[in-house]
């Protein structure tokens, strides 16, 4: 049993104050939690109660932490917990995790969704490429699944044809074996598959050969 000697606001930050037990400065926390668990000076207290209240403070630091990150930008569950991981223990963890999905703070279909939206619709690019950027962003193969199957494939070929007639006005001057090849490879980095770049090829060199006639 502790005897809480003293209970005094940060000077630089107010919304946190430094509890002493017994004459010496024991940890700092968040004040809410002086209202919260009813602490004052002079009061005895365990340590049961007083790891309660190291936990409830745990989990202050750690939403917050995450609160700011997702803030700065969209995060997957994944790479929330990596960045919590180490400075947590897992428990305080997954109670985070539980209230920032609680509160659709993270959603990793709805993150799925935008990634593959934007990818496609505006970088205009293939599904493999769109898979390789949600496993880089810690999306789990089920929520890519799901996602990439939303993919119009229709939509998926008309943007491979926009890059390929983009590549292929910068390469007016070479050979057509090595046109072919280039725009393939181009394509294939982008990300499209093998029959979406050979329907798109075909529709632009068609075009090219039409408009030499």
């Amino acid at each position: 049993m502790a005897k809480i000697t003293a209970i005094e606001f940060q000077k630089k930050n107010k919304d946190r104050v430094n509890l002493y037990l017994d004459g010496q400065y024991f940890m700092s926390l968040y004040a809410e939690l002086i209202y919260k668990f009813k602490l004052e000076k002079g009061q005895d207290i365990n340590i049961e109660d007083l790891t309660e209240v190291i936990k409830n403070d745990d989990f202050e630091k750690a939403k917050n932490k995450a609160l700011n990150s997702i803030s700065k930008a969209e995060k997957s569950e994944k790479r929330l917990r990596e960045k919590l991981a180490g400075e947590f223990a897992p428990e305080i963890i997954d109670k985070v995790v539980e209230f920032m999905k609680k509160y659709s703070f993270i959603d990793d279909e709805r993150y799925a969704d935008r990634i593959v939206n934007n990818d496609l619709n505006f970088k205009k690019l293939g599904k493999n490429r769109i898979k390789q950027n949600l496993y880089s962003k810690g999306i789990s193969s089920s929520d890519i699944d799901r996602a990439i199957s939303n993919v119009d494939r229709d939509v998926e070929l008309e943007n491979a044809i926009i890059l390929a007639k983009k590549r292929m006005s910068k390469l007016k001057n070479e050979e057509p074996r090595k046109k072919r090849s280039k725009i393939y490879q181009h394509l294939a980095y982008k990300g499209f598959d093998y029959n979406t770049i050979n329907s798109a090829l075909r529709r632009v060199l068609d075009e090219e050969d039409d408009f030499l006639e």
